[in-house]
Order: C-alpha cells, then sequence, then structure tokens
C-alpha cells in the first residue's frame, strides 16, 4: 500500500478553454508529459485542481481523463471534498468505478462551529466504510474554511481499516503529525506542499504532492531522488532552490500563477474559471523574468 504513494505525485491542475470550458485534451497531453518525467501519480480534483469550480459531471469526466492516460505504473488519488456524508459517500464510489486508487477526504467546513473531531471522525469513518478504495484524510485548513485536523484525529483516524494516510498541507504540523503516528507504520504521511516536503521525507514520510510539480515536475522528482539516496548536501541546496521557485509562482499568484508558469513551460495551463482571475500581461512578464533567472525556461530543460 505505501509504495504506491511513495514518490511525488502533481495535485493536477484543470486546464480550461478560452470560453471556459474543460480542454481535457489539453489535460490528457499534460498526464503523458508527467508520466515521463517520472512522477509517482496524480492527486485529481484538488485545490490545483480548482474542485469548487468544477460541476460533479465535469469532476467525473476530469478523473476518467487523468486514469485513461496516465502510466498503468501511475497512482491516481481522487479529491472527494464534499460538504454532507451522504454526497461524498455517492460520489466517491462513482470514483471508485472510474477507476481512483485512492481518495482523499478534506473536512466540511460549512457548520465550522460543530466540525470537533468527534464530528470530524464519524464522517471519515462513515465515508471510509462505504467506498472500495482506501481513503486518506486530507490536512488543509486553508482550503476547508479553517478547519483543520489535529494530530491527535489523525491518530484516531489511523486506527481505520480503510483510512490508510493523511496529506498534510498545513503550516507547522509535519513533525507533530508524523510523531502521532509512529506506532501505526502502515498509515502513510505525505507532504503537501513543497514546504513541508523535505522535513516529511528525512521523518519517514512517504512522498509529496507537490504544487510546483505541475509546471516543473522534473526537478520536484530529482529532490525525491537525492532524499531517498540521502544524498543530503545536494538535497539541502535543491530544496532551497524549490523553495525559492515555489514561493515565485504559488506563494504570489495561486492557482493563476502555477497555470501561467505551465504555459511558459509548454503545459496546458490557461486561465483559471472564474472567479479567480488569471494573472495580468505585468504579472506575467514579472514571473516570466524570475523563471528564466532560475534556469527553468531553457529549451534545454524542456521535455516536450
Amino acid at each position: 500500500m505505501e509504495q504506491k504513494l511513495m514518490g511525488v505525485f502533481a495535485p493536477i491542475s484543470t486546464p480550461f478553454t478560452g470560453d471556459g470550458r474543460v480542454d481535457y485534451e489539453g489535460l490528457a497531453k499534460n498526464v503523458k508529459r508527467y508520466a515521463a518525467a517520472g512522477l509517482k501519480g496524480y492527486l485529481a480534483l484538488g485545490s490545483n485542481g480548482e474542485n469548487k469550480s468544477l460541476s460533479n459531471q465535469e469532476k467525473l469526466l476530469v478523473l476518467e481523463t487523468i486514469v485513461q492516460n496516465k502510466d498503468e505504473s501511475q497512482t491516481v488519488m481522487s479529491g472527494c471534498i464534499f460538504e454532507s456524508t451522504a454526497e461524498s459517500i455517492e460520489m466517491g464510489k462513482e470514483m471508485c468505478r472510474r477507476g481512483a486508487d485512492f481518495l482523499t477526504l478534506l473536512p466540511p467546513c460549512y457548520f465550522k462551529k460543530q466540525m470537533t473531531d468527534d464530528v470530524l471522525l464519524r464522517y471519515f469513518s462513515d465515508v471510509a466504510d462505504a467506498v472500495s478504495v482506501p481513503c486518506l484524510v486530507y490536512n488543509a485548513p486553508q482550503y476547508a474554511g479553517g478547519v483543520g485536523l489535529s494530530p491527535k484525529l489523525i491518530r484516531r483516524c489511523a486506527d481505520h481499516p480503510n483510512i490508510v494516510g493523511v496529506k498534510d498541507s498545513s503550516t507547522g504540523n509535519m513533525e507533530n503529525i508524523l510523531f502521532a503516528v509512529q506506532d501505526k507504520p502502515d498509515f502513510t504521511v505525505m507532504a503537501g506542499s513543497v514546504n513541508n516536503f523535505f522535513t516529511a521525507m528525512t521523518m519517514g514520510g512517504a512522498g509529496g504532492v507537490l504544487s510546483l510539480a505541475n509546471s516543473f515536475p522534473e526537478i520536484t522528482v530529482e529532490l525525491y531522488r537525492l532524499l531517498v539516496e540521502r544524498n543530503y548536501a545536494q538535497a539541502i541546496a535543491l530544496n532551497t532552490r524549490l523553495l525559492e521557485i515555489n514561493r515565485a509562482i504559488g506563494g504570489a499568484g495561486g492557482v493563476a500563477a502555477v497555470k501561467a508558469a505551465m504555459d511558459m513551460n509548454g503545459l496546458a495551463g490557461g486561465d483559471p474559471r472564474l472567479p479567480l482571475l488569471p494573472l495580468t500581461a505585468e504579472q506575467k512578464g514579472a514571473l516570466e523574468v524570475k523563471l528564466k533567472a532560475f534556469g527553468l525556461l531553457n529549451d534545454a530543460e524542456k521535455s516536450h
């Protein structure tokens, strides 16, 4: 189980056409290029995939496109992100039928004050009981209305036979999460950002779901390789570089900047879906200057 989650995953972006429709052809091309770059797999329908901007039908078609175009060795996690247990189960079952290997479950947040550890444990457990593939809980309070998962709750989730891991995109919690589940060696901890990837990998994490892999997958795979080989001198240097690149892209411009960087590197990025706005021409120009300064837009580094 853990081997399927060991490596770098792209929280894959959903490209759109100029008139706002999902660009399934562009998505398929992205998946094929990512496979050649050595990515372990994908998180479909996460925040980078603009989950909340897609209809349920579009979500399932996006997932199908990813599954149909991935390499057979790659793993697909699907973001099952809904407010009610009933809809999460209904859509989770559909995602299983369409080839998802794992589901990632973000906590409901509309009734934030009622989202206690007991309520969230019941939610995660009910969904995990009902679906046919393993589940990971997803700790990302910035995308869940401020609802985070405590290390104590994650440890309780680890006792469920069909909750097999956690993706942590929060700030400053990776060490506490790893300590909380240290007696559960089969429970997988994954970094949800370049910002906590190095910590996760050096303390026993399995891999990472890294936004930077959408734009520049090869360098994220290289950092993983260096860490697995315990080549820490080179890993520290590359990690510092990746943190700077990540800050230049997603740190300031979010999804719009990630997509702009994808376009600059020959991938299908496009504009985000409204109400999110694309970068302005001035912002794109400034981003391109930064990426060229990092040596990321040289023809020799592209892998078309």
